[in-house]
């Protein structure tokens, strides 16, 4: 396939997200909105000043972007502004569906009331598929670094309140240090109530991780996973048994987990059988797109169009998606590989 005709192909793919970030997803457009209508938060309200600040540097300046982001989020029309900008990104994208991990007890501490939280995700969801024709769901997540208290209350925000388009329960922020097991008891009950497992496991850390997300979690998917492919018998397990893996490769080489594409894991992933899904993380803050992460990927690995439009196919299976709606989406991929481009 000629080079220039695989970003059109990409774009073409319907696709699904299952792993970013509400506050990271969070682009200039939305960010300057949001500064002009707090602009006590500090935060540049100049449109060419607030691309130099949100220019990636180094992760220690992603951080502050992403506090300086999260201290602007006041009510329900900031949530509803961070929703409905992501939604025209993903559109733009050709991504149809997204699972997009919301970090209640953050919002909570910050001040935001649960209502407002709410209120703003219900508006910006009805927004995002009438506007953009765009599906949401919601995965709520635990902020580990707080313990077991944000863990309990994230449960308990999680299942008083069940807002439509909640379909899973997560795990988030660092690994070292901050063991999976004690989480285990707020997992549990996620599950027992229908919600499905997805922590964070193995990015920042090693294969041990993964499996205690896997025995003490339930994990039904992977989050990151990077450091699965050190213990072949994990991969074996990720195999057999269907274990999705949200792979995050920006953001894996900005965080410095990996050295660049070339060295990221997700070649021998795919040797390995694994199911394998790409996402972006926290995109604008890494300087990510999810096409260009299937445009990375596929380039770097000199993957075949086949090849590109199972990852794709992955995203959907992978999904939490009703199996009629996930039917549909995967024979619109079968559609684009059926138009007879170069190479497929």
């Amino acid at each position: 396939m000629p080079g220039a005709s695989l970003p059109a192909f990409i774009r073409a793919l319907p696709k699904a997200e299952l792993h970013v970030h509400l506050v990271g997803s969070a682009g200039v457009d939305t960010v300057l909105e949001l500064a002009r209508r707090h602009p006590d938060a500090g935060v540049p309200t100049d449109r060419a000043e607030l691309e130099r600040f949100y220019a990636f540097r180094d992760f220690d300046h992603f951080l502050v972007v992403f506090w300086a982001v999260q201290s602007m989020l006041k009510g329900s029309d900031d949530i509803r502004t961070l929703v409905t900008g992501l939604a025209a990104e993903l559109a733009r994208q050709n991504v149809r569906y997204a699972e997009v991990t919301v970090t209640p007890y953050n919002h909570l501490l910050d001040g935001m009331s649960g209502d407002d939280l709410l209120t703003g995700l219900a508006e910006g969801r009805a927004l995002a598929f009438a506007e953009h024709g765009v599906e949401l769901a919601w995965c709520f997540d635990i902020p580990g670094e707080k313990g077991v208290v944000a863990g309990r209350e994230t449960l308990v925000f999680a299942l008083s309140n069940r807002p439509d388009g909640l379909v899973s329960f997560g795990l988030g922020g660092p690994e070292v240090g901050v063991g999976r097991a004690q989480f285990e008891p707020f997992f549990t009950a996620a599950r027992e109530a229908g919600l499905h497992s997805v922590p964070h496991a193995g990015e920042t850390s090693g294969a041990a991780t993964i499996w205690s997300a896997l025995h003490d979690l339930g994990a039904e998917r992977i989050g990151h996973g990077t450091s699965c492919t050190t213990d072949p018998r994990l991969l074996a397990h990720l195999a057999e048994h269907r274990i999705p893996v949200e792979v995050c490769p920006t953001s894996n080489v900005r965080t410095r987990q990996v050295e660049s594409i070339a060295a990221h894991p997700v070649r021998r992933m795919l040797d390995h059988g694994l199911v394998v899904t790409l996402n972006t993380d926290d995109p604008p803050m890494f300087g990510a797109t999810l096409e260009g992460e299937y445009l990375a990927v596929a380039e770097t690995l000199g993957l075949l169009p086949a090849e590109v439009a199972r990852l794709a196919a992955n995203s959907i299976e992978a999904s939490f998606l009703a199996p009629a709606r996930k039917a549909e989406l995967l024979a619109g991929i079968d559609a684009v590989t059926g138009r007879g481009l170069p190479g497929v």
